[in-house]
């Protein structure tokens, strides 16, 4: 790779790391010019087929997670035999990478406990964020919380601390990232031209790839036992991110409190520890912020943020007895509930027991969450629509005014669009219309259970009807665009704009003449910010479609919305197996609002006051 200097539609820069998982490169992308960090899987990795589909599934949900404090991943690509992920590039104040193990050995001084609370109210506002995001009903943990993992970056209060690899070890699975820590610490060990290496080398693999993933363990990962907790573990591993932040070493053994050797701090930090190294999981607090919060005195009490203790007073007794003289007044403020009574006691008599009562399964509901799409307002004015060198019902180009709106950036996706399927229980709309016909798909239903065809997760979805988009709109809360809204959006802002990138269009910029669909946001966007508005699949538009319409709309020229009925709904945009031509973004298309073909997919907009 080093030779070619490119992977995929990205340039490499130099290798800015070595990851557990492989090498990390910064690269620039040849469309966009903007700068990615891709982390490169392993080849062993790489070549497992039943892996890779269950990677591109479960990357596809951490691509959604959208925190300020946690590395955005964007897809995750395939090039010369090797998958990689794209995320965001994390710099700091000089424009290096940096991560939190580098910065607390150049740092000299100690944090004051407002810079250490400013810091800690980051990192746990994402966790409690991403904790509260469900993945088949469950939150998403990090699960590889060390100090590798938090990248520092400049901000306007000071440093900035970001989670990076966020969830990728769930995903990827505790073995192989085990097997490369081994690997990486055995190569550290070995003997090389007859001399063993030197020990300073020895000493910073052991600590950089296993003694540090091994000291953030919670007890239950390093001995496994019962049902594994995910986020109680993240919690573990946030105690042990604060205690070495303050105390400089790793909690081992019978460990010092902060209180016994930071006597200049005046804010309850014990507590903190306390409550996220508990050993038993279910003790852990619930939130960390709220934790954070009860370190200052301002949140609950410390025996409250234990969840589901059994009992508070053995809890207090031990609490008290770990050293009572650094502890601030614990006072258990617990709201008592009053006894639930059962309304008929006698009905457990009326029961024959010799008969099996009978008790009807009650059918598991999941609340399925859409996955929303990111949105660029387009604000409102006058814009010439339609044109007078092109079809004839493109004729006559004329003024319309239009109310601001948003309209999503990308179409939307066979992972985003497989969710509502999952909601809607089938391919039928109460009405009884087609949402989408499965066989021009890339979605399949197997017992009852939608899936999604290996590689086609960031694909736009297509096969679906209008019925099925508008219903998928209104799900999200959303709509879909008139076909004035569409395209004064695919101009980009600009007025004349034959295609969405100007005056001509070529292959390297839209996906069209060519054999499939592509993953979105693979081509450059418009200049508003809008990926795929030429190529890749025809879009659903709300209006009906008159081939003279846009005669009646010279005359009726504010918000124009189609007319009032139609046989055919309007498409645009062009798809993967276009000719140029259809890719204008005057260039008006129509079919039957129950047609499923495999190329039209659609994209929402909403109104914006």
């Amino acid at each position: 790779m080093e030779e070619t200097r490119t992977f995929g539609d990205y340039q490499i820069i130099k290798e800015i790391g070595q990851g557990v998982l492989g090498a990390v490169y910064l690269a620039e992308h040849r469309f966009m010019k903007k700068q990615f960090a891709l982390k490169m899987l392993p080849q062993e990795l790489s070549t497992d087929r039943s892996f890779i589909q269950r990677f591109e599934e479960d990357v596809g949900v951490l691509a959604y997670l959208e925190h300020p404090h946690i590395v955005k991943i964007h897809n995750v690509s395939f090039d010369q035999g090797c998958y990689f992920l794209v995320t965001d590039c994390i710099v700091d104040e000089v424009g290096e990478t940096r991560n939190l193990a580098h910065y607390l050995k150049e740092r000299k001084e100690p944090f004051s406990e407002s810079e250490l609370m400013r810091l800690l109210q980051q990192l746990a506002d994402a966790l409690d964020y991403a904790h509260s995001k469900t993945a088949s009903g469950k939150g998403i943990a990090h699960l590889g919380i060390k100090l590798n993992n938090i990248l520092v970056s400049k901000g306007d209060g000071g440093i900035n601390l970001m989670f990076s690899d966020y969830g990728l070890t769930r995903v990827i699975g505790s073995g192989p990232i085990l097997s490369r820590i081994y690997q990486q610490v055995a190569d550290s060990l070995s003997i090389t031209d007859g001399y063993a290496n030197s020990s300073s080398e020895k000493q910073t693999v052991l600590h950089d790839t296993f003694l540090q993933s091994y000291q953030f363990l919670a007890p239950e990962q390093k001995y496994p036992r019962g049902e594994q907790r995910h986020q109680e573990a993240d919690v573990y591993a946030f105690g042990v991110l604060a205690y070495y932040l303050m105390m400089k070493e790793f909690p081992e053994g019978i460990f010092p409190l902060p209180t016994e050797k930071l006597k200049h701090y005046r804010w309850n930090w014990d507590s903190l520890i306390r409550g996220c190294l508990q050993y038993d999981p279910t003790k852990r607090p619930k939130g960390l912020l709220p934790a954070l919060d009860a370190v200052k005195g301002k949140g609950p009490t410390q025996l409250s943020l234990f969840a589901e203790s059994q009992d508070n007073k053995i809890q207090q007794k031990v609490l008290r007895q770990e050293g009572a003289q650094h502890l601030q007044p614990i006072i258990h403020t617990a709201s008592i509930e009053r006894p639930r009574h059962d309304p008929d006691p006698a009905a457990v008599f009326q029961i024959d027991p010799t008969v099996k009562h009978y008790t009807p399964e009650r059918p598991e509901i999941e609340d399925i969450q859409p996955l929303m799409t990111d949105m660029v307002v387009v604000q409102g004015g006058a814009f010439f629509r339609g044109s007078n060198d092109g079809n004839r019902d493109e004729m006559p180009r004329h003024k319309v005014n239009i109310a601001s709106f948003a309209i999503d950036i990308h179409p939307v996706t066979n992972e985003q669009f497989v969710r509502f399927l999952e909601v809607m229980g089938g391919e039928k709309d109460n009405n009884h219309q087609d949402i989408v016909r499965l066989k021009e798909s890339r979605i399949k239903r197997t017992g009852g259970k939608f899936s999604i065809e290996s590689g086609y997760v960031k694909h736009p979805v297509v096969g679906v009807t209008w019925y099925g988009a508008v219903a998928y709109a209104k799900w999200v809360g959303k709509r879909l665009p008139t076909e004035a809204e569409w395209e004064i959006a695919a101009r980009g802002g600009v007025e004349n704009a034959l295609y969405m990138t100007g005056d001509d269009i070529e292959k390297p910029q839209a996906n069209f003449f060519n054999v499939d669909t592509t993953p979105v946001m693979s081509y450059p966007p418009n200049g508003s910010g809008l990926y795929d508005m030429a190529g890749n699949v025809y879009e659903w538009c709300h209006d009906w479609y008159d081939y003279n319409y846009y005669e009646t709309s010279l005359q009726e020229p504010d918000d124009p919305k189609g007319p009032l009925q139609g046989v055919y709904r309007v498409l645009r945009g062009g798809c993967w197996k276009s000719l140029k031509e259809d890719l204008r973004c005057s260039r008006r298309h129509r079919n039957n609002p129950g047609t499923v073909n495999g190329t039209y997919g659609f994209r929402c907009a909403t109104d914006v006051e």
